[in-house]
């Protein structure tokens, strides 16, 4: 982050503007916009700067610039069309500690400002860094469309009631609970409907009603994290993220993914790797629940998806036998999440009429697998965790009648920008794997489906 993202109360400070054309006027207009007090300087200035002169929205000085003229000012920027007098203004503002931008020269700021959407109380600012203005402008306008102006009106709404459910409920969590449900509830339905009355009414209802029992209540959110590629989470993990409280996670959820939580939510590593666990898995049943007892919102944050191969039933049977509230949001399996940006269909109507999902985890040196359901003809199987057990598996597979010459496709962090695909046979995929010591977590698949990768490989090619 080259620029840390703040909001400047300029109300009634004096600012000064150096330069008199159309882009000072802007500037100057933006600073009057937060109520600062604007003087330009400049010998000559632009029919849009009068325009603004004659409306008393700022004051003149006729004349050039001077280091005189920066005392007493909380910012000052340059916009004249003259590099030695903006490099003057910039070096004179250093000498003196005052924050200085000169428009479009991002090397000469010591802040910018950024494009911004004005839904007051309401403000979004987006920025570049300097870098690219029109891209800034261009993601404001998509935030316009998403951001409709009565958030406007809903924010002046909370801010009146700030002060009641302050006294009601004295700890930060509760209102933290107590404001995301008016602000996902029926509240913010009415206001953003234009039924600024009825929001204000279900407000109040709702403030009157709860009580600080029920906002004290712990709850765990067990979340699907896909297969790495933040883009494939749905809506209601993401939703869930943002609430939590605290964050037990594992070693196949991406840095990207994770990224995305509550930023105050304290965040717990749990993971396992082959031969080695952070922490048991009868541990982490164990801390969900303390937690949840606590009255915190836990998020459990997996990869993939909790119920296939990721132990999520056994975490939610702890939590059921002791009446703990617990929601279950499914993700993207690492299964269909790679295949698909491997381009290798699970299923096909010329290759695979079915689908198999299975665990390659080692068990005492074997793997205990329904080997003749695996060599079935037209059939698809994915294999889960296999990388350790890969001579294990190749060797069984090929016993039971499986042909040496038999598709395999082994997927690197698949659905990432380190995904990578190395495409070989049943007979010397566990060659492939420990001449090119792929990185986990790691996928496997099994198939003539494996056929059509290098012609429907778009990741890839894409990236």
């Amino acid at each position: 982050m080259e620029y840390l993202p703040i909001f400047v109360d300029l109300k009634n400070r004096p600012c000064l503007v150096v330069g008199g054309g159309d882009i000072a006027a802007r500037k100057a207009g933006l600073l009057r916009k937060a109520q600062a007090k604007v003087t330009i300087v400049a010998p000559t200035v632009s029919a849009t700067t009068q325009a603004l002169i004659d409306a008393d929205e700022l004051s003149w000085i006729n004349g050039t610039f001077s280091k005189d003229l920066l005392s007493g000012n909380s910012l000052v920027i340059a916009a004249t069309d003259d590099e030695k007098v903006n490099q003057q203004v910039y070096q004179q503002a250093k000498q003196n500690n005052i924050l200085v931008n000169v428009a479009d020269c991002p090397e000469l700021c010591d802040f910018i400002l950024p494009s911004i959407l004005d839904r007051s109380p309401i403000v979004v600012a987006v920025s570049s860094g300097g870098k690219s203005p029109i891209l800034a402008r261009q993601l404001r306008a998509r935030l316009e469309t998403l951001i409709p102006p009565a958030y406007g009106k809903l924010a002046d709404l909370v801010g009146r009631y700030r002060n009641a459910v302050q006294q009601k409920l004295p700890k930060l969590s509760m209102r933290r609970r107590f404001w995301e449900s008016v602000l996902q509830g029926k509240v913010a339905d009415h206001v953003l409907a234009g039924r600024d009355q009825q929001g204000d009414d279900s407000l109040q209802a709702l403030l009157e009603q709860t009580k600080t029992a029920d906002l004290q209540k712990g709850e765990v959110y067990l979340v699907g994290a896909g297969p790495g590629d933040p883009e494939l989470l749905t809506f209601k993990a993401l939703r869930l993220m943002q609430q939590a409280d605290i964050v037990f996670y594992d070693r196949l959820v991406s840095k990207e993914v994770l990224a995305l939580v509550r930023r105050e939510a304290e965040q717990v590593y749990v993971g396992k790797q082959r031969a080695w666990h952070a922490v048991r898995q009868e541990e982490i049943n164990q801390l969900l629940l303390t937690h949840a007892q606590q009255g915190k919102r836990v998020l459990r944050l997996k990869g993939g998806d909790p119920f296939i191969f990721g132990r999520g039933g056994e975490e939610i049977e702890t939590l059921a036998a002791e009446n703990i509230p617990f929601q279950v949001v499914p993700g993207i399996t690492a299964a269909s999440g790679c295949s698909t940006y491997a381009g290798i269909p699970l299923t096909h109507r010329d290759y695979s009429q079915s689908c198999t999902f299975v665990t390659g985890q080692l068990k005492e040196g074997e793997l205990d697998l329904n080997w003749q359901a695996l060599v079935q003809p037209r059939q698809t199987v994915v294999v889960y965790m296999g990388l350790a057990g890969l001579p294990v598996l190749t060797k069984q597979l090929q016993k039971h009648g499986m042909s040496a010459h038999m598709p395999v496709a082994l997927i690197q962090q698949g659905t990432t920008t380190h995904q990578k695909v190395w495409v070989s046979t049943i007979a010397e995929i566990a060659d492939l794997a420990e001449r090119e010591q792929p990185i986990a977590p790691t996928l496997f698949i099994i198939g003539e489906v494996v056929n059509l990768h290098n012609s429907l490989s778009w990741f890839e090619k894409n990236h």
